[in-house]
């Protein structure tokens, strides 16, 4: 009798083991879906040439629970009008930035960018110097004289509530399939 009483036992536990294991897979995939696997669409040409419309990209939203966006970031903020935008980080909290010349100077000092970033033949509210506060950031695309911005009104600072979280993988078009880094 003992022996049909364990049999049923073992059973039962290979029963709640394997119900044990098919939720911690659920909760995990949840996880990393939710954190590492956000997609965003790009609309527009404003990204040009790192993002073209129509790229899906994936989107980390843990990175700033930990952290602070830094300069040359390609982020997803969320528009006044709820729309997603990507955009690169230019200016950090508490800095002076102004477009002259086509060039952009950060506290009165010309920002070093990187090869390959855009023209910036129209400076919007950035021809006079934009004082960021302590939770605000200017971000501009990579495309310059074909991106609404923080140069423009509509967007103007990005305040760090609205910033989502940081792009970290093309994964469409499959030919252009990488990782997004910082310039």
């Amino acid at each position: 009798m003992d022996f049909y009483h364990s049999e049923d036992n073992n059973r039962l536990r290979q029963i709640v083991n394997w119900v044990v294991d098919i939720v911690v897979v659920i909760a995990l995939a949840w996880f990393l879906v939710y954190a590492y696997g956000t997609q965003i669409a790009i609309a527009g040409h404003s990204m040009l040439p790192l993002l073209a419309s129509n790229d899906v990209v994936l989107m980390d939203r843990l990175v700033y629970d930990f952290g602070n966006p830094d300069r040359f970031d390609v982020v997803v903020f969320q528009r006044e009008d709820q729309k997603m935008n990507v955009k690169r980080v230019i200016g950090l909290p508490g800095e002076t930035v102004q477009i002259k010349n086509d060039e952009i100077f950060i506290d009165g000092e010309k920002l070093k960018e990187p090869s390959g970033s855009g023209r910036i033949s129209l400076a919007g509210l950035a021809e006079k110097p934009v004082k960021l506060e302590d939770d605000e950031y200017f971000l501009l695309g990579d495309n310059r004289d074909s991106s609404e911005d923080s140069r423009f009104a509509n967007i103007g600072n990005v305040s760090r509530d609205q910033i989502q979280g940081k792009v970290w993988f093309r994964m469409l078009p499959f030919i252009k399939m990488e990782l997004i880094r910082s310039k």
